[in-house]
């Protein structure tokens, strides 16, 4: 989890006065030279049924929630490289928080009411890799989109 407060980050990478708070957060690890990406994304989906689960091979991704609360679906991958329905959870993030998956992390996102805008680190090429498979069926190299064989829905 992202957000965890002042009190958390090491005394070393960390700074307090008056004026100003900061603090270490996270190391974020886009893969062998990979090139890090702010990037805005609009969630939109209300549908409480998981039906596909997504997975970035390369590189670590991280949300944060900017306009409204999501909820946030992840599994870990099984030996063979797909989604463990076993270890499947979901949970809140609210603005001011978020989260880093490692690579490997199948996930999803859902929101409960309106569209939430949300600022993702992730790796330029991914971004641009996955925007080539959805938008002209080119294959995915450094992500993977898996219908699953059963949907499982969470409580929103």
């Amino acid at each position: 989890m992202l957000g965890k407060g002042l009190t958390t980050a090491p005394a070393t990478a960390a700074f307090s006065n008056a004026a100003t708070d900061f603090w270490h957060e996270h190391a974020f690890d886009t893969g062998p030279s990979g090139q890090t990406e702010v990037l805005w994304v609009n969630y939109r989906i209300q549908d409480p049924s998981i039906t596909t689960l997504e997975n970035h091979l390369l590189t670590q991704q991280a949300l944060i929630p900017l306009t409204g609360e999501v909820i946030h679906i992840v599994a870990q991958s099984t030996p063979e490289g797909g989604p463990d329905l076993k270890t499947l959870k979901a949970f809140r993030i609210i603005p001011g928080q978020g989260v880093c998956m490692r690579p490997g992390c199948w996930h999803s996102s859902r929101v409960a009411g309106k569209e939430v805008t949300c600022l993702m680190l992730t790796r330029l090429s991914t971004t641009v890799d996955l925007v080539a498979h959805l938008s002209q069926g080119q294959p995915a190299r450094e992500s993977e989109l898996r219908p699953l064989e059963q949907s499982v829905r969470v409580i929103l």
